[in-house]
């Protein structure tokens, strides 16, 4: 099969496996290991300010954790209705936060604006009667693969200080996102307070990032991971992974390859496409019918609803791989 099911399926690259075999000596455990006492430096040098970053085993715990250190019990987080973090986490934002409520917002291309985070939040009394709001989630590039600008980022920032809300990002594709955008890591993580920076779906194999751009908060955060069950006694083979992407820019030159064969595919799904390419995820309007034909040429892929597929490229995707899905997708 040819493979556009998910990118979280994509072969590791190389520069990890490389790095992974280099930490495979005897080193302090915990995070006291040299390679991750390295993480700090590495994110601040990559955002041009101090960050405090951790490694964690999956997004999920990312994104949990992180909000974690935002949000009291009694709270709210403003995010989209089909964010991540409501959609595809099994409860978990529940569990970590020990009850807090998602507050769930409207937002084309499941991105989030301005006026959709005061249409959730100014409805709301501040009496005990009611969770009041305490942090809000976006995602960089949104679940429908679209990016925020630094402007519509400085926007929602903006709003948030203004009402004393911290910012977090949930960054699976913040690679992809960034490559799209053509701008620095910073400016696609904007005014976020914590990002969520994800690696697996761009070529890591079982590390992802916290970046603290709070300090305060990843004091919390240290405490919280480890109740949490994710403080690995061999923390330096996550940390290896993490930095075999960022040090050498490995995260962003993957997120182009993938992106390039996305627009591949995008260039000849003509008037299919149901949101903007802007990352690697492309959702095509197709009939059953239609999916069917495609996966009898030998395309893997996931059906979104009942008339449209979601196609997914990844850091490896080879090229005559997305030509002929768009071959076959033009030809329909």
């Amino acid at each position: 099969m040819k493979q556009f099911l998910s990118d979280n399926a994509a072969s590791v690259h190389p520069a990890i496996w490389e790095a992974m075999r280099a930490a495979d000596e005897p080193q302090a455990p915990y995070d006291g290991d040299t390679i991750s006492q390295r993480m700090d430096d590495a994110f601040s040098q990559l955002f041009g300010r101090d960050c405090r970053a951790m490694w964690i085993a999956t997004g999920t715990a990312a994104n949990c954790l992180a909000l974690s250190t935002m949000v009291q019990p009694h709270g709210g987080v403003v995010c989209h209705r089909e964010a991540h973090i409501e959609v595809d986490e099994g409860g978990a934002p529940g569990f970590y936060l020990h009850g807090a409520k998602l507050l769930l917002a409207e937002g084309d291309g499941a991105k989030l604006t301005p006026a959709a985070i005061r249409a959730v939040i100014d409805p709301i009394r501040d009496d005990v009667h009611q969770v009041q709001p305490h942090a809000i989630s976006i995602t960089q590039a949104s679940e429908y693969g679209c990016a925020y600008r630094p402007e519509e980022l400085a926007a929602i920032g903006a709003l948030a200080r203004d009402r004393g809300l911290p910012l977090h990002m949930d960054g699976a594709r913040f690679a992809n996102a960034a490559a799209f955008l053509g701008c620095s890591a910073a400016e696609a993580a904007g005014p976020a307070d914590a990002l969520s920076f994800g690696f697996v779906k761009n070529g890591g194999m079982t590390a992802e990032a916290i970046v603290f751009f709070d300090p305060a908060l990843a004091d919390v955060a240290l405490y919280r991971r480890k109740r949490a069950g994710h403080l690995q006694s061999k923390g330096r083979f996550l940390a290896a992974q993490v930095l075999a992407m960022v040090e050498g820019d490995v995260w962003i030159d993957n997120a182009r390859a993938a992106n390039a064969a996305a627009q591949i595919i995008a260039d000849a799904a003509n008037g299919r496409l149901m949101h903007p390419v802007e990352a690697n995820e492309l959702f095509v309007r197709c009939t059953a019918e239609e999916r069917s034909a495609l996966r009898a040429q030998g395309f893997d892929f996931y059906d979104w609803g009942s008339d449209a597929a979601r196609f997914v490229t990844a850091w490896n995707t080879r090229q005559e791989d997305a030509l002929a899905l768009a071959r076959a997708v033009a030809s329909l």
